[in-house]
C-alpha cells in the first residue's frame, strides 16, 4: 500500500499554499488524519469516470464466458478503429479506459509470446494487429489515460492450476506494463478457476484463492514497472471494489476499509465479504476507495440482442449521482461490437451523458458569493471560507484543532434556483468530517435543504426539485476531526440528453 509520509505531505502543503507558513507568516495547517491517500491515489479520485471496454473472442461467440477452446481465427472485426473508439468515450465525459487484455477465456489483445490463443493467431489483419497498442496510442493521442484489465484465471492455458501458470502471468503482465506507455489503473479481478478447456484437458480446476497467485509479489512488480499505476481488486491494494456489479456504493461509502475474508480471516481477492466492501468502514487503517463497475448494457460483451437495452443518459446521470456522487469512481463498460466500434446505441446514450454532466457542472453558482464563517483556524485567511469557493485544489477552509462543529454562511447577492450541491474535502489530510447539513434562509430562519455523512472525494446531493435561495447555510454538525473543506458548489441541473 503506497503512503504519503508526514514529511511528504508537510512538504506538499507548504509549497500549496506559497510557502507562508515556512516563512512564519501564518498558522500551522490541520495535521493530517487517519488513513491518506497515496498521491497515486489522489489523482485517480479526481478522474471520477472512467471507461471499461470488454472485447474478444466472446464478441464473436455471443457469450459472456468463453470456454478457452475458440478459434483465434474467429477474432476479426474488420473495422476496428481505436480513435473512434476514444473519441466517443471522451464525449461521454470519460478520463480514462480499462482494456479487457485478457478475459477468462484466455485469449490475448496483443501479440503475446505467452500463448497461441491471441491477435497473432487471429483473422484480423492477417495476424499481425495488436489492439492493446491501437488503444493505448488512441487515448494518448486524445489525452485520456489508459489501463489494463488481465483476468488472472485463464480457462484456456493448460498450465492453470500449477505454478508454472504464475510464471506465465507475470510474463504476460510484465508484456503489457512495458510495452504500450504509462498506465493509470492495472485491474485484478476475484475469479478463481472452475471448468475450462485447459488445453484440450477440459477439467476443472479449483486454486488456493488466498495463496496460489501470490498476489503481494505480483503488485511488488507492477510498482517497479507502472509506479503511477493504481492497482485494483476486492481487495486493493489501491482501490476496491465496491462490492455489485450494479455501479452503486454504499450510502455512507467511506474512503477508508480493511477487508476481511468471507470466514473472518484474511481477505484476497475473490474472497472478500463484499457487504463491507459497499459502504468501507469508518476510520479503518487503510486509504481504499472504492470504484462502481457496472456496464451500459446488460451484459458485459456486446451482443446484438441487447442493442435495444442500452442504458439511457437519464440512467447513467442516476448512477453517476450514487457512485461519484458518494465519493467513489464510476467505471463505465461500453463494450466494442464485431466491427471493433462502439454501437451507435451506446455511442448516443454516451454523448448525452456527456452533455449532461457538461450542462450541469460547468458553474458553480454559489462561486461569487459572500462567505462568513463562525470558525476559521488561527483566524488566518490562509484557512477562510473564501477558498470554498475559488476552484482550486489545495486550498481549503479549516479550524482550529478543537473545534470539530462550525458554520459557513454563503450570500448569493441574488436568487439562485438549483438542484445540486457539491461539497469536497481536503482528502489528503484524511477523512475528518463525519456529518453535515445545509440549509437556506427562508423568510426569517434557516430551514434544512439537506443532510449527509460522509463527504471525501466529493459528495453530490441531488435535491428531488429545484429550490430558490438567496443565502446559504453549510452546517458541519459532527467531525472526527477539525474539518478541512475545499469546496462548496451549487449547481443548476441540466436535463438528460
Amino acid at each position: 500500500m503506497m503512503t504519503i509520509t508526514r514529511r511528504e505531505f508537510l512538504s506538499s502543503s507548504l509549497l500549496t499554499l506559497g510557502c507562508a507558513y515556512a516563512a512564519g507568516n501564518s498558522f500551522a495547517p490541520p495535521a493530517p488524519f487517519g488513513a491518506l491517500p497515496s498521491t497515486q491515489q489522489l489523482r485517480w479520485q479526481r478522474m471520477e469516470t472512467n471507461a471499461f471496454l470488454h472485447f474478444t473472442v466472446n464478441t464473436f461467440t455471443d457469450k459472456e464466458w468463453g470456454d478457452g477452446d475458440e478459434d483465434p481465427k474467429i477474432f476479426n472485426p474488420v473495422g476496428f478503429d481505436a480513435d473512434e473508439i476514444v473519441l466517443a468515450l471522451k464525449a461521454g465525459g470519460m478520463k480514462g479506459a480499462i482494456l479487457t487484455c485478457k478475459h477468462h477465456d484466455g485469449f490475448c489483445l496483443w501479440p503475446t509470446k505467452t500463448t497461441n490463443h491471441s491477435v497473432l493467431y487471429s483473422s484480423w489483419r492477417g495476424g499481425k494487429g495488436d489492439v492493446m497498442m491501437d488503444m493505448a496510442t488512441a487515448a494518448s493521442q486524445h489525452n485520456m489515460k489508459f489501463g489494463v484489465y488481465l483476468s488472472p484465471w485463464d480457462r484456456s492455458n493448460a498450465q492453470y492450476g500449477t505454478p508454472d501458470y504464475i510464471t506465465i502471468y507475470r510474463a504476460q503482465l510484465r508484456e503489457l506494463l512495458t510495452g504500450y506507455g504509462p498506465l493509470f489503473e492495472v485491474w485484478h479481478d476475484g475469479a478463481n478457476g472452475g471448468d475450462g478447456f485447459y488445453g484440450g484437458a477440459r477439467a476443472k480446476r479449483t486454486i488456493d484463492k488466498n495463496t496460489y497467485y501470490d498476489w503481494p509479489r505480483t503488485w511488488e512488480m507492477i510498482r517497479g514497472m507502472q509506479p503511477n499505476a493504481v492497482i485494483f481488486s476486492d481487495v486493493g491494494p489501491d482501490v476496491r471494489w465496491v462490492g455489485n456489479e450494479r455501479g452503486i456504493a454504499g450510502d455512507p461509502c467511506w474512503a477508508t476499509f480493511d477487508p476481511v475474508g468471507e470466514d473472518g480471516g484474511p481477505a484476497s481477492p475473490g474472497n472478500v465479504r463484499t457487504t463491507e466492501s459497499n459502504s468501507g468502514q469508518r476510520h479503518a487503517s487503510k486509504w481504499l476507495p472504492a470504484e462502481c463497475d457496472v456496464s451500459i448494457r446488460p451484459g458485459w460483451f456486446w451482443h446484438a440482442a441487447e442493442n435495444a437495452k442500452v442504458k439511457t443518459p437519464a440512467q447513467l446521470a442516476s448512477l453517476y449521482y450514487q457512485s461519484v456522487g458518494r465519493g467513489a469512481t464510476l467505471l463505465l463498460n461500453v463494450p466494442p461490437n464485431r466491427d471493433g466500434l462502439l454501437s451507435a446505441e451506446d455511442i448516443a446514450s454516451l454523448k448525452g451523458f456527456g452533455a449532461y454532466l457538461k450542462g450541469t457542472f460547468a458553474h458553480n453558482l454559489a462561486a461569487h458569493a459572500k462567505t462568513d464563517a463562525t470558525h476559521v483556524r488561527g483566524n488566518d485567511k490562509l484557512y477562510g471560507p473564501a477558498h470554498l469557493l475559488d476552484g482550486l485544489p489545495d486550498t481549503y477552509w479549516a479550524t482550529d484543532d478543537d473545534v470539530t462543529s462550525a458554520d459557513v454562511t454563503f450570500d448569493l447577492g441574488r436568487a439562485v434556483k438549483f438542484q445540486v450541491i457539491r461539497l469536497q474535502e481536503a482528502i489528503s489530510l484524511g477523512q475528518r468530517i463525519d456529518a453535515f447539513t445545509v440549509e437556506r434562509w427562508q423568510g426569517d430562519s434557516w430551514v434544512p435543504v439537506a443532510s449527509s455523512t460522509s463527504i471525501g472525494p466529493r459528495r453530490l446531493i441531488r435535491l428531488d426539485a429545484p429550490i430558490i435561495a438567496t443565502r446559504l447555510r453549510l452546517r458541519i454538525t459532527q467531525a472526527s476531526a477539525s474539518p478541512a473543506l475545499r469546496e462548496f458548489a451549487v449547481f443548476s441541473e441540466a436535463a438528460p440528453g
